[in-house]
Parts: structure tokens; C-alpha cells; sequence
């Protein structure tokens, strides 16, 4: 375990270096000029010594090997800077946002688990009949349709037809922070977090189908219906089991996209989370804000993978080391 928490530890290491430099090519070779999104409409009120001084404020009049180590350095220390949007630190930034997008994405990713994994369960049980055809329909048709053309459409149909649920943002508009209650930010939540989970339906009741059709069709099952089990008996007892890996390698895989689509969610709805804040820090060139969001989105996907591989120590005890499964037996 220890020699597995190292291999994994060197390799976030070598992940976060290398997602970092990369951005940092990125942001150089990008159109966007930080003092210019910086300054925005006072563009032409600023002149050339102001314009210097901004540059030389935020470090952007030093070359990019210097600027990087510096950056790196300061990560180093623990200071990732401070946002040149939001002027606050982008450790706090990020900390808050993250926890809005968070309760986003959690709720969203317990729904496409909970009800994709029974969607693909009910299309293997009823392979081939009108029930199989009828998920795969509704699978596929989500799997190809656009993730902010289905948050638009759901905010047209359910907050502005039907007005169940609120125009946007996380909390309602006017209503003083010490206002807002839990039951606010729920109802503010539900809608954004629906549309998220819609799309992830489809990969996961797609693919729990497969390996359910593939278990049913072994030689172990037949043998088993041989003895007189029933399908739900060889469902418990064998199905479950041989599709719980596959399945949780999917469901965590899903953190990145289940991250990409919350900032498309994010966008549609106006809601204050991390997503948000990266496209902002994107379109406005703040430099620091940016590179924070990529490498705490990076950690943040690289933990869900790492979880999965834990629980599969956990679902199947033939991955466990073998001092493990001696001391079991």
C-alpha cells in the first residue's frame, strides 16, 4: 500500500508540472492580452506609463521562464497568487467556488450513478423486448445531444414555460447572505443539476448493459439457470458482482467530464461555481486565477481515479496484494 501511495503521489507530482506548463504555453500563445482585459473599458484612459506599471504590478513585462518560476516557486510556498479579476487570493476564490460547484457535481453524479446503473440493469434483465430498445433510444438520443443546448432547453421548458424552478444563479437574487436558507440553495441547485446528470445517464446505463448482456450469456450463468435459479437469483448472485468493477471504473472515471459539463451547466444557469470562474479568468486573461482552477481541476479528477482504485481493493479481492489476501485467508 505504501509503495502504491508513493506510485501514485509521483505521478499527480508529474501530472500537475506537466498541466502547468503546458497552460502557461497556452496563456502565452494566446490572442487575449491580460492588461488589456485588465484595464477593459478605461482602455483609452490608461497610457503607456500606466500601462507599464500594470504590466510591471502583475509581472507580465517578464520573459516566460522567469515568470513560470517564480509562479512555481510561489506554489511552492503555498501562494497561488492573487486573481486579478476577483482581487482576492485564488486560494479563497477557488475555495469557495469550488464548494458550490462541488455540491453541483456531487448531486449530479449521485443521480447519472443511481439511475444509469438501474436503467442498465433493467435493459440487460429485458434484452431484446420493447423495454431494451426503449433505454437504448432514450440512451443514445442523450449521449448525442449538446450539454448546453439541453441545459437551455430544460431552463426554457422548467423555469420560464412551467416557472418550477428559478431563472439562474445560486441563491435568490436580493436576499442577504445571512438570509439564505438550505432549502434556497436546493431548489436553486436542482434544476442545474438534473440537466447535468441527464447526460451521464446514458454512458453509464449504456455501458452497465453491455456487461450485464456479456455475464447473462456466460457459461456460469447458464450452468446456474441449469439448476433452476431465476433471473432475479442469478442477478443477485452472480450479475451484480461481475458488473460492480466496470461500473465503478466508469462512474468515477466520469469526474472529468462531469467537470467539463458543470461549466457548460454553469454558464447556462449562471451559477456561481468553479466553471465560472475559469471561463471569466479564461476571457479576461487573469493569469493566476486560470492556472489555479487547471491545477486544482487536475487534482480534483486525478483523486476520482485514485478512489476508484482503492474500491477495487475493495469489490474484488483478487487485485488486493497477496500478503492481504493471505492474512484474509
Amino acid at each position: 500500500m505504501l509503495l502504491f501511495l508513493l506510485g501514485r503521489i509521483l505521478r499527480l507530482l508529474t501530472l500537475l508540472v506537466a498541466v502547468s506548463v503546458l497552460s502557461f504555453l497556452l496563456l502565452e500563445l494566446s490572442p487575449i492580452d491580460p492588461v488589456r482585459a485588465y484595464v477593459g473599458a478605461d482602455m483609452l484612459k490608461v497610457g503607456p506609463e500606466q500601462w507599464a506599471k500594470i504590466a510591471e504590478y502583475w509581472g507580465l513585462d517578464q520573459p516566460l521562464p522567469e515568470r513560470f518560476a517564480r509562479w512555481g516557486m510561489a506554489i511552492l510556498r503555498g501562494d497561488f497568487g492573487v486573481s486579478m479579476i476577483f482581487r482576492r487570493p485564488v486560494l479563497a476564490v477557488i475555495g469557495e467556488r469550488f464548494l458550490a460547484s462541488l455540491a453541483l457535481m456531487l448531486t449530479a453524479w449521485v443521480f447519472s450513478g443511481v439511475f444509469g446503473f438501474a436503467l442498465g440493469v433493467l435493459a440487460g434483465m429485458k434484452q431484446g423486448t420493447w423495454t431494451d430498445r426503449l433505454i437504448k433510444w432514450y440512451c443514445l438520443t442523450l449521449a448525442s445531444t449538446p450539454l448546453f443546448w439541453l441545459a437551455l432547453l430544460m431552463l426554457l421548458t422548467f423555469a420560464v414555460w412551467l416557472s418550477w424552478f428559478p431563472i439562474g444563479l445560486g441563491v435568490p437574487a436580493g436576499v442577504p447572505t445571512y438570509e439564505v436558507t438550505l432549502s434556497d440553495r436546493l431548489y436553486h441547485l436542482l434544476l442545474p443539476a438534473l440537466t447535468l446528470s441527464i447526460t451521464g445517464v446514458a454512458g453509464v446505463a449504456l455501458h452497465t448493459r453491455q456487461k450485464l448482456v456479456e455475464v447473462l450469456q456466460s457459461d456460469y450463468v447458464l450452468f446456474a439457470r441449469a439448476r433452476g435459479e431465476s433471473g432475479l437469483q442469478v442477478l443477485l448472485r452472480h450479475g451484480l458482482r461481475n458488473i460492480a468493477l466496470p461500473v465503478t471504473t466508469l462512474q468515477f472515471a466520469s469526474f472529468s467530464e462531469l467537470f467539463g459539463g458543470s461549466i457548460l451547466a454553469e454558464q447556462v444557469f449562471s451559477y456561481p461555481g468553479l466553471g465560472q470562474a475559469a471561463v471569466q479568468a479564461g476571457l479576461r486573461g487573469d493569469v493566476p486565477l486560470l492556472l489555479g482552477v487547471v491545477a486544482f481541476s487536475a487534482l480534483f479528477v486525478f483523486a476520482g481515479n485514485l478512489a476508484a482504485e482503492l474500491l477495487y481493493w475493495l469489490i474484488d479481492p483478487r487485485l488486493r496484494p497477496k500478503g492481504d489476501a493471505c492474512e484474509q485467508r
